[in-house]
């Protein structure tokens, strides 16, 4: 990685997160690193923009009170060197799947990035859990230590490759630490979707069911996904494009044609 290569650091879990801090000192070894991150937690909130929003500066970076898609704009056009790379994370939690796409504050970063022409990468480390609420689930910096390793790989050698020639951006998945470093498998989102919802009264509460079943054994989503990658140990990198390519076909031309004559 060269000491001239500029890149925005931005995150959705928040500036003062471990995962953010411990991918700005690896990156930071080799590359001009930026930090433009949200002041407080804004994961889920997809590609939301504020008008406008407050900035602070703290000793990791700019800390503005808004959401991933708000820090990547605001560096990219006024608070830092217009960057070579934008890089998301790294996120406490997995992004998987076609479903997360719009959804997720660390892609949506790196998709802000693509419209940008930006190249970005958003890397999240899966961290299976058990009884603990995810929300109380700790994730120390070493554990980070496969996500850093593997971005500023790629943050490294994806540029003079030519990989963004054929991806805006890269959606990278790391599996916590065991050993010795784990293999890429370069794969597509999954496409599976349980989302279900129930009634209490005044209240409806939301499940996301495609975190119920991690086995290996019993996963249904087949191989080449993301979520079987990173279930069977290995770092999930799914080049992806923005804005999404569009499907035309002739049925709906018929549609548009008959449109004023029905």
């Amino acid at each position: 990685m060269s000491d001239d290569l500029e890149i925005l650091l931005t995150n959705d879990d928040g500036i003062d997160s471990t995962g953010i801090r411990a991918l700005h000192d690896a990156l930071s070894e080799h590359a001009n690193v930026t930090v433009v991150a949200p002041a407080d937690d804004r994961s889920a909130c997809g590609r939301s923009l504020s008008h406008e929003v407050e900035v602070d500066e703290r000793e990791l970076g700019y800390a503005v009170h808004g959401t991933p898609a708000d820090c990547v704009v605001a560096g990219l056009a006024e608070l830092g060197p217009y960057p070579d790379l934008v890089v998301a994370g790294c996120n406490k939690g997995a992004n998987l799947g076609e479903y997360v796409l719009g959804r997720s504050g660390t892609i949506s970063a790196a998709v802000e990035a693509a419209f940008f022409d930006v190249p970005a990468i958003a890397t999240s480390l899966y961290v299976p859990v058990d009884d603990t609420p995810f929300e109380e689930t700790e994730v120390t910096a070493d554990e980070y230590a496969e996500a850093t390793r593997v971005t500023s790989y790629l943050a490294e050698n994806a540029l003079e490759a030519g990989v963004f020639d054929h991806a805006a951006y890269l959606n990278v998945n790391v599996p916590l630490p065991d050993g010795e470093p784990a293999p890429i498998e370069i794969t597509r989102p999954s496409k599976r979707y349980e989302m279900d919802a129930e009634r209490n009264g005044g209240h409806v509460t939301l499940h996301d069911r495609v975190w119920d079943d991690m086995d290996p054994e019993s996963l249904p989503d087949p191989e080449g996904t993301d979520r079987r990658a990173i279930v069977e140990g290995r770092i999930s990198v799914s080049p992806l494009t923005a804005p999404h390519t569009t499907n035309h076909h002739e049925a709906l031309d018929e549609l548009a044609d008959a449109y004023r004559s029905d």
